[in-house]
């Protein structure tokens, strides 16, 4: 009986003139199931359609430029300060999960400001629902492409990733901790949590809480897992904490700050129509 797992998973679906990468299509997939989720969500409420079409606008469009600007600004930035024009290449990877928090927080605030009229704390009580399940698809991305994987372990779950340039460099033989799939089960386990929450304990009724039990379920667990993970850039070997955990740490306390302020301010009444806001009221036909 083996006492590790031989991943030779192949990072493209299609190879060719056009080419279809798992990790591509777990981002598209999360995407859609979110925005269905949402959906539900804004008719449970009775929120506009309208506004989840924009919603999904800009939280696509933050999610990529922020997580590529936190790759960039955290992580290399003396490789891109050099080569600029190296930074819209996205498509040959180099994306960082806490700059894609960044952008996303700074989208919805823009989006409550010009479309919803309302407190950010709304759109992210209902917005992280998703994004957990998103989270979670994404690392099973990371999965398929051998890649972010942690140290070497004897473990029977081990993994050795023989796709990976870096597995053979630095493991070669040895089995190593499959981090991405830790961290896709906390995040899958964290959207079941975040649901029941919703739909079971009407939890958006204390404003703040979805929000900052999401934040400490996302990176508490990052931050214990990146005890065990490789370092991505060099500069990481000489550090205590590496820049991963540093980043989580101001998250994992906006959480538990945001935790504290809801449970200590009253419940807020919400009335549950379960249909869009903006749909037409049935009318009786004429006979």
């Amino acid at each position: 009986m083996l006492d590790f797992i031989v991943w030779n998973a192949n990072p493209d679906i299609i190879s060719g003139p056009i080419t279809v990468r798992w990790y591509g299509l777990m981002f598209a997939v999360g995407f859609l199931l979110g925005y269905n989720i949402l959906g539900r969500i804004y008719r449970h409420e009775g929120a506009p359609e309208k506004w989840l079409g924009v919603l999904l606008l800009w939280v696509v469009g933050a999610t990529v430029i922020g997580a590529r600007l936190g790759h960039v600004f955290f992580y290399e930035w003396s490789y891109y300060s050099a080569h600029p024009l190296e930074i819209v290449k996205v498509w040959e990877g180099g994306l960082a999960s806490h700059g894609g928090t960044i952008g996303i927080i700074l989208a919805v605030i823009l989006y409550s400001i010009f479309t919803t009229k309302k407190s950010p704390i709304w759109t992210f009580d209902r917005l992280v629902i998703p994004i957990a399940l998103v989270g979670g698809m994404i690392r099973i991305g990371n999965l398929m492409n051998s890649e972010i994987f942690g140290t070497a372990t004897d473990l029977p779950w081990g993994f050795m990733f023989i796709r990976s340039r870096q597995w053979h460099q630095m493991y070669e033989g040895l089995a190593c901790h499959p981090t991405q799939l830790y961290e896709a089960l906390c995040y899958f386990a964290l959207f079941a949590l975040l649901m029941w929450m919703y739909w079971k304990k009407n939890a958006e009724e204390r404003p703040g809480l979805i929000f900052g039990v999401f934040f400490i379920g996302i990176f508490l667990p990052r931050f214990l897992i990146e005890f065990i993970k490789n370092d991505q850039v060099d500069f990481e070997a000489t550090m205590t904490l590496n820049m991963g955990q540093l980043l989580s740490i101001p998250f994992i306390l906006a959480g538990v700050i945001l935790i504290i302020w809801a449970m200590t301010h009253p419940k807020v009444k919400i009335d549950f129509p379960n249909r869009f806001a903006d749909e037409p009221t049935p009318t009786k036909r004429k006979k």
